[in-house]
């Protein structure tokens, strides 16, 4: 059940993009609200119901990439994020990929740290403030840049203590 709610916010995304680029706020809000919501849906029912798999540990953080990079592209396009900000997030999200990806070939898999998780959180809040409009969209993303190296240095720590 929890990996076809993470399927689910994927698909969102070939709805939420089109609304924010079609500036209709309050359906991008909406989409990208759901989007949230489902992301903490997912690790809450895979957790309850016993289904932790290792597809979920690596499909629900590739999906949450997938769909806040597609929406920041979006507002990006409007020119109503920083190129500088969504640049560093991209370049984050390909570097913790790659971790991921040299951990997958050690045997081990990355789960998502807190640390992770607050940066999720503050993006999907970004994204959400953006949607309303509201002046707090730029400061929030920045927050969510400085949360995302942070976690990125979690990341490596705990790679390198682990190999």
């Amino acid at each position: 059940m929890a990996n076809y709610i993470t399927f689910f916010r994927f698909l969102l995304i070939f709805l939420a993009v089109p609304s924010i680029l079609n500036q209709h706020h309050k359906l991008a809000f909406l989409l990208i609200l759901l989007g949230a919501l489902s992301d903490w849906l997912d690790g809450d029912t895979a957790r309850k119901r016993n289904e932790v798999s290792n597809l979920g540990v690596l499909l629900d953080p590739f999906v949450d990439k997938v769909f806040v990079l597609s929406c920041l592209s979006a507002y990006l396009y409007l020119g109503q994020v920083s190129p500088y900000a969504f640049v560093l997030l991209l370049i984050r999200e390909l570097y913790i990929s790659f971790l991921r990806s040299l951990a997958v070939e050690k045997g081990y898999l990355m789960s998502a740290s807190s640390l992770g998780k607050l940066k999720t959180f503050a993006e999907f809040t970004t994204l959400i403030l953006l949607a309303l409009g509201s002046p707090l969209g730029s400061p929030v993303l920045w927050f969510s840049v400085l949360l995302a190296y942070l976690s990125a240095l979690d990341y490596t720590f705990n790679f390198f203590r682990r190999f």
